[in-house]
């Protein structure tokens, strides 16, 4: 197996790159999706990579092995043992370290759900922490927001109507989908730990701008995420989504400039990484397939 089977793991490098770069500017709604399905897909490709590798350890294992040493065959020889042993090791660590993240998640959700039954998609707990939160639904049940009395005595009423109405768009565009797709996938393959982050961040902006244009201000929705942010830090829920967040000062700032205009342009560089992956895997596919058939 040649050169091709071993770049999908390190092809998130520039991946990584360009996620800092497009989180930065522009409409944050396309780069969100843009980066989350190139994420996958990196994960996706470099996790069969390693499944490759780790395949050919079967070699050495009866009766594959007795024909190493066959005079009449010239087999092709598969990557060294160690390799392919670490191949191994990496994989099932990015697989624990998926089951990790799946079994938080799965369980903030649940806590978050019990705290008590929405009204008209809002439960109010008397809470003297100040919290916001978009609680995902389920198959049998619609998602619903969390807010605690101590963020609603924290804010003054046009205030509340930002929190809402980020909160609102957080259930309405489903980000809750998206930071998960991207948090399997930086479990899966650690490189993509920053392509994460960027999407955890341009989620929060794509709910702030939402906001933004529900209440019509955008100084007044800076102002409130500025308020939410200080006053809920350090008690993030990292499986929620919530007017905290993090990454307030960016924000804000981004919040009193003028609204951003989509730059497709911007997002033409992880849509030829997700190609060059898809297009390295196949050639990783069929060299494998040759090497299987030699052996067989």
């Amino acid at each position: 197996m040649r050169i091709a089977v071993y770049l999908p793991l390190l092809m998130a490098l520039p991946l990584t790159f360009a996620a800092r770069r497009i989180a930065s500017r522009g409409a944050p709604g396309a780069a969100a999706w843009t980066l989350t399905v190139t994420a996958v897909v990196a994960a996706a490709c470099s996790t069969w990579s390693l499944t490759l590798l780790a395949l050919t350890m079967l070699d050495d294992l009866p009766p594959l092995s007795r024909l190493d040493d066959h005079s009449a065959l010239e087999l092709p020889e598969p990557v060294p043992g160690p390799v392919a042993l670490a191949a191994g090791i990496v994989l099932l660590w990015g697989g624990l370290r998926l089951l990790r993240d799946v079994r938080q998640r799965i369980t903030t959700h649940r806590e978050l759900r019990a705290i008590g039954v929405p009204q008209h998609q809002l439960v109010v707990a008397d809470w003297s922490a100040p919290m916001a939160v978009a609680v995902p639904g389920t198959a049998g049940r619609r998602g619903h927001l969390l807010v605690t009395t101590g963020i609603l005595r924290l804010l003054d009423a046009d205030e509340r109507r930002v929190v809402l109405a980020h909160e609102q768009a957080h259930l309405r565009r489903h980000h809750h989908r998206l930071t998960a797709a991207t948090a399997a996938a930086a479990a899966l393959n650690p490189l993509l730990i920053p392509v994460r982050d960027a999407v955890a961040y341009l989620v929060e902006r794509w709910a702030d701008e939402d906001a933004a244009t529900d209440v019509g201000d955008r100084g007044l929705t800076a102002q409130a995420v500025a308020r939410a942010a200080l006053a809920t830090t350090g008690s993030a829920l990292r499986a929620g989504l919530g007017i905290g967040g993090g990454t307030a000062v960016q924000r804000v700032r981004a919040l009193t400039a003028p609204a951003p205009t989509p730059s497709p342009r911007r997002l033409i560089a992880p849509i030829l990484l997700g190609i060059g992956f898809l297009a390295v895997a196949t050639v990783t596919n069929v060299e494998f397939v040759a090497l299987a058939r030699a052996w067989l």
